[in-house]
């Protein structure tokens, strides 16, 4: 089918840790040629500076001068060529690998419940969200990012298919990793983001909810494609 050019929304992808969120976001975004915004790779980002600074060794960590550390070091710039954000610690690029790290997903559920985090980087969220044509993924995007977005997706899927994803992401840099350490760890996580009090993990009243247990990225495709029939026309 054919889109309207003319006429640009906000879709927002919300749901569980490798619930395939970024494949499908990425897809479709590339099918509208819209802008593509990966929110978790915001986090994962300072959750790595985190990591860096040490302050999760230590009792007495002042989120204070965390903050401020984090307004200094960490950039968002977006790249024209390749349609998405970049982002930059100290002046330098970071890289995938190092976000994709199980060191940084055991820590980011713990970045991503802090409310002064989470005020700064939805601002930065919001901000290229100005002139729709974007797609956007994340935990809270259809409930506190973008509540207006015009069209909003859930995805969920088994927590075996979700651990398996997240697994050979994984392996592909890490021959050590263990299958049921990243099970483990993901159910940590589910509860986490579900149960923090600033904008937990949770379906918007008007989000349609897909689960891909079974799914592939190209059935997904066709379901988004028949949602859009009348979001873009």
């Amino acid at each position: 089918m054919k889109y309207n050019k003319h006429k640009k929304i906000i879709l927002a992808i919300d749901g569980f840790s490798s619930s395939g969120k970024s494949t499908l976001a990425r897809a479709i975004s590339k099918k509208l040629k819209y802008k593509y915004l990966d929110t978790g790779a915001m986090y994962r980002s300072i959750a790595l500076l985190a990591i860096r600074e040490k302050v999760f060794n230590s009792d007495l960590w002042n989120i204070k001068k965390f903050i401020h550390l984090l307004k200094k070091t960490f950039q968002v710039k977006w790249n024209k060529k390749i349609n998405e954000i970049e982002l930059f610690l100290n002046k330098k690029n970071v890289k995938k690998s190092e976000i994709r790290s199980i060191e940084v997903s055991k820590k980011v559920s713990f970045i991503a419940k802090i409310p002064d985090i989470r005020e700064i980087l939805t601002s930065i969220q919001r901000n290229f969200g100005v002139e729709k044509g974007i797609v956007v993924d994340g935990r809270d995007i259809g409930t506190t990012v973008f509540p207006k977005s015009e069209l909003k997706i859930f995805l969920k899927s088994s927590i075996e298919v979700r651990s398996y994803r997240r697994y050979q992401d994984i392996k592909k840099t890490n021959d050590n990793i263990i299958y049921d350490e990243v099970k483990k760890d993901l159910i940590y996580r589910d509860i986490m983001d579900i149960n923090r009090k600033n904008s937990p993990l949770k379906k918007s009243v008007n989000a349609i909810e897909i689960d891909n247990t079974y799914l592939n990225i190209e059935k997904e495709l066709n379901i988004i494609n028949n949602l859009l029939i009348n979001k873009i026309k």
